[in-house]
């Protein structure tokens, strides 16, 4: 690891903890949504990298919804928070176990509005009933449907059916995203050197309604953004 990494990683880590605090002390989603936007925006200027929104004229100004985008870093959730940043949109994340837990992301994650899926466990009652809680607040709810980060090399990993289940259980059309950069490519080469400018394009699709059964969630959305993979 280079000095700079050493620097940015000591950087982010302060970072992401304040903000966990801060976000502990607010139950508020409009302050939650100031809060993790503003999160985003410092770290991705300390890493000099800007988001290009493609088709931003279809991105709902209001309303409730299943945001589904495909995972390519760790750093899709401030991609996809800096996109929505114009909007009144305020959803939960759907968060593995393993992060609750973490030193670098857990008061975070725990704070700043996700909503915790073990995917260990037999039992997913608990889940589901956390989820229709949040929708009944008004609140969308975030999911990336591949499960976990793609490092396959490939353009889109297989998508879980669980998805699709959160959307016709909450009758929540789905908003779907397409982080067409290889963004774990972008932020490796921002860590080695963030003097340079880099930028990570996120294309915005048309909404897929949740009664729509001529085709898998997963068939909608490749079709949406043309990926043959």
């Amino acid at each position: 690891m280079t000095f700079n990494q050493i620097k940015i990683a000591i950087y982010t880590t302060f970072l992401t903890n304040l903000y966990g605090f801060k976000l502990k002390k607010t139950n508020d989603p409009k302050e939650k949504k100031r809060l993790r936007i503003e999160y985003a925006e410092r770290l991705l200027k300390k890493l000099n990298i800007k988001i290009s929104l493609i088709h931003k004229e279809k991105l709902p100004r209001k309303g409730q919804f299943l945001l589904v985008s495909n995972h390519r870093s760790v750093i899709d959730p401030l991609i996809i928070e800096i996109a929505t940043r114009d909007t009144e949109l305020f959803g939960y994340w759907i968060a593995k176990k393993e992060l609750y837990n973490s030193f670098f992301f857990g008061s975070f994650v725990r704070n700043g509005g996700t909503i915790l899926i073990d995917r260990d466990s037999s039992q997913m009652g608990e889940f589901f009933s956390d989820i229709k809680t949040r929708v009944k607040e008004g609140i969308s709810i975030y999911v990336f449907p591949e499960g976990t980060r793609n490092k396959a090399g490939t353009e889109l990993g297989e998508f879980k059916e669980g998805s699709r289940i959160i959307a016709v259980k909450n009758r929540l059309d789905m908003l779907p995203v397409f982080i067409r950069s290889q963004a774990n490519e972008v932020l490796m080469s921002a860590l080695k050197d963030e003097k340079k400018e880099r930028t990570i394009e996120i294309v915005i699709g048309d909404i897929i309604s949740y009664k729509e059964k001529s085709r898998s969630l997963a068939e909608a959305y490749k079709k949406q953004f043309d990926i043959r993979s």
